[in-house]
C-alpha cells in the first residue's frame, strides 16, 4: 500500500534485476504432465507454451501431505482462509526464487502476482536473504528505546527518497496499521474528523481502516470507521466520463473522446464529484483525503516512471503511507510526513513494540539498495511498457477484455461480457480463465468491486521473454473460454 494522504484542510492529493531466465521466446510443445497441472475445465487442445528455461533448482519437498495441509487449513486456521483458496485444485508453494515459485509436486509457476505486489525485487532474492541472515546473527530484536544503526541507517536512507518537508518517519508492522496512524495523526493536527476517500479503494481491514475501504466485500454489519465518506473514483473504462484522451497510461482506454487533445474534460467532471461530495457530504473542513495514484501498491519503482506514485501528478502530500513491497514480503510499514505534523502528534506518547526491528530495517534497507542496483525501476517501465501493449493487442482481439490499464508493472485487465454493455464478466467465467491460466504455469491475481479485473503485479525482476510467456498463455486461456462458450 502506498497512499498519497492530504491532511491540511483546504489540500487534495491528485485524483488522477537479477533474473534466472535465459533468452527465449514462448514455442509450444505437447504437454508431459510434468509442467502443468490438468485443468478442471479441459481446453480443447493438449498444447501449451513452453515455459522460459531457469537455471535454480528447487529442493525437494519432503514434508506434510497436501490433505493434511487442506485439512488444518479447514480446522485451525481463520475459517476465511478457505474463502480466499482462489482455485478449485489450489496452488501449494513450496519454494521461491526471483520471479518463480515451485509447488510441492515440483511444478514451476512465474509468479505475476508478487503476494499481492508484495515481492518488490524477487522471492528470496540473494541481496536480500544475505543481508537478513546477517542481521540474524547479530540481533533479532530490540527496543527503539535503543539507539541501534539498523534503525537509524535505514530511516535515513527512506527518508532520501522523499522530497521535502517528507523527512519524518514513523516504522509500523503493515499497511493497515500505517493508516490507522495517519487516521490519527490528520484528526489530531487538523482537529477535524472527515475523512474522504475513493470509491473501489483498500486502505486495511482493521476496524479503524474498514470506514476508508469503499469495497462492501470486505464490511461487516457493525459500526466501524466513523466519519469516513467516499467520493467518486475517476476510472475513464466505467465511469460515466472520460475516454481515449483522458489516461495517463502508455495504453489507452478504447472508448471515444470527445475532449480536446492536452484536455481532459472528464478531469473536470470527476473534480466537480469532489466539490459535490464536499458541498453535500462532509462539513467544510476535514481531517484527510486519502487518494491513490492507482488503485494500490505503486511505490518503490512499481509505476517506472518514479519512485513513488504520486510523483507522476505534481503533488506532493502531506503524508504517505506504505507497506507491501516495502520488506519484499517480510511484514512491515511505515509513514512518512512532515516535521509540523509530526509535531502535533508529539502531544502524546506513541510507542510501537515491533515497528523498526532490527530485521526488518536490515530487510527493508537491502530493498532499497537492491531497487538501485538492480536497476528494477527502469525494468519496470520497459517490461511493464512492453506487456501492456501486448495485452492492448489482445484486447483488440477479443470481445471480452474490455481495458487494459496501469503505468510499469502495476497492470490491470478488465474483463467485460462485451465491449459495448461493459458489463463485468461474471465471477464463474473469471474463474474459468484464471485456473486456466494457472494450470499453464502463470499466476496473477483478481480484484476490483465486481472481481472482474485480472491483477498482474509481478516481482519487478521479470523479462520479456516472461511476457512473451504469460501473453501467450492468456490468449490460449481466453481463447479457450471464448470456444466453450
Amino acid at each position: 500500500m502506498y497512499k498519497a494522504i492530504s491532511s491540511l484542510s483546504g489540500r487534495c492529493a491528485a485524483l488522477t534485476r537479477g533474473s534466472c531466465s535465459m533468452p527465449c521466446l514462448a514455442y509450444f510443445h505437447r504437454a508431459s504432465g510434468a509442467l502443468c497441472q490438468k485443468s478442471a475445465f479441459k481446453p480443447p487442445s493438449t498444447d501449451v507454451p513452453e515455459m522460459p528455461p531457469c537455471n535454480f533448482s528447487p529442493e525437494k519437498y519432503t514434508g506434510m501431505s497436501k490433505d493434511r495441509m487442506i485439512e488444518i487449513r479447514r480446522q485451525n486456521c481463520n475459517p476465511m482462509t478457505m474463502k480466499v483458496t482462489y482455485y478449485k485444485k489450489p496452488v501449494f508453494i513450496h519454494q521461491g526464487y526471483m520471479q518463480w515459485l515451485w509447488d510441492v509436486d515440483g511444478r514451476r509457476y512465474l509468479d505475476l502476482f508478487a503476494g499481492v505486489a508484495t515481492v518488490s525485487v524477487g522471492h528470496c532474492h540473494p541481496k536480500v536473504t544475505a543481508a537478513a541472515e546477517q542481521q540474524l546473527k547479530k540481533l533479532w530484536h530490540t527496543t527503539s528505546i535503543y539507539v541501534y544503526p539498523t534503525l537509524h541507517e535505514y530511516c535515513e536512507k527512506l527518508a532520501s527518497h522523499f522530497p521535502d518537508p517528507l523527512k519524518v518517519i514513523y516504522l509500523t508492522n503493515s499497511g493497515s496499521e500505517s493508516n490507522d496512524l495517519a487516521i490519527l495523526m490528520a484528526r489530531l493536527h487538523t482537529g477535524n474528523n472527515d475523512i474522504i476517500t475513493l470509491r473501489g479503494s483498500y486502505h486495511g481491514g482493521s476496524p479503524q481502516t474498514i470506514g476508508l475501504t469503499s469495497n462492501a466485500a470486505y464490511k461487516y454489519p457493525v459500526a466501524s470507521g466513523f466519519d469516513s465518506t467516499n467520493t467518486m473514483c475517476p476510472d475513464v473504462f466505467r465511469g460515466p466520463w472520460g475516454g481515449s484522451h483522458c489516461r495517463d497510461s502508455p495504453v489507452q482506454t478504447i472508448r471515444e473522446c470527445t475532449c480536446a487533445q492536452g484536455h481532459c474534460m472528464a478531469n473536470e467532471q470527476y473534480i466537480a464529484q469532489l466539490k459535490e461530495t464536499f458541498a453535500t457530504s462532509v462539513p467544510n473542513r476535514i481531517a484527510a483525503f486519502f487518494g491513490e495514484p492507482i488503485q494500490v501498491q505503486t511505490g518503490f519503482g512499481r509505476t517506472g516512471s518514479h519512485f513513488w506514485g504520486f510523483q507522476g501528478h505534481d503533488v506532493i502530500p502531506d503524508m504517505v503511507t506504505m507497506a507491501k513491497g516495502i520488506g519484499n514480503g517480510f511484514p512491515m510499514g511505515a509513514v512518512v510526513t512532515t516535521p509540523e505534523i509530526a509535531a502535533s502528534f508529539a502531544k502524546g506518547l506513541h510507542f510501537n513494540t515491533f515497528g523498526g526491528n532490527p530485521l526488518a530495517c536490515a530487510v527493508a534497507s537491502s530493498v532499497l539498495d537492491t531497487i538501485r542496483e538492480d536497476d528494477t525501476q527502469q525494468n519496470s517501465l520497459r517490461v511493464g511498457t512492453y506487456l501492456m501493449t501486448e495485452l492492448a493487442k489482445l484486447r483488440d482481439k477479443y470481445e471480452i477484455i474490455g481495458d487494459v490499464r496501469g503505468k510499469g508493472l502495476q497492470i490491470g485487465v478488465e474483463m467485460v461480457r462485451d465491449k459495448a454493455s461493459r458489463d463485468p464478466l461474471p465471477p464463474e467465467a473469471m474463474a474459468e480463465i484464471f485456473e486456466d491460466v494457472k494450470d499453464m504455469g502463470v499466476l496473477i491475481g483478481k480484484g476490483a468491486i465486481y472481481g472482474q479485473t485480472f491483477r498482474i503485479k509481478p516481482p519487478m525482476c521479470i523479462t520479456k521473454e516472461d511476457v512473451d510467456f504469460f501473453m501467450a498463455v492468456f490468449d490460449k486461456s481466453v481463447r479457450n473460454y471464448m470456444e466453450r462458450r
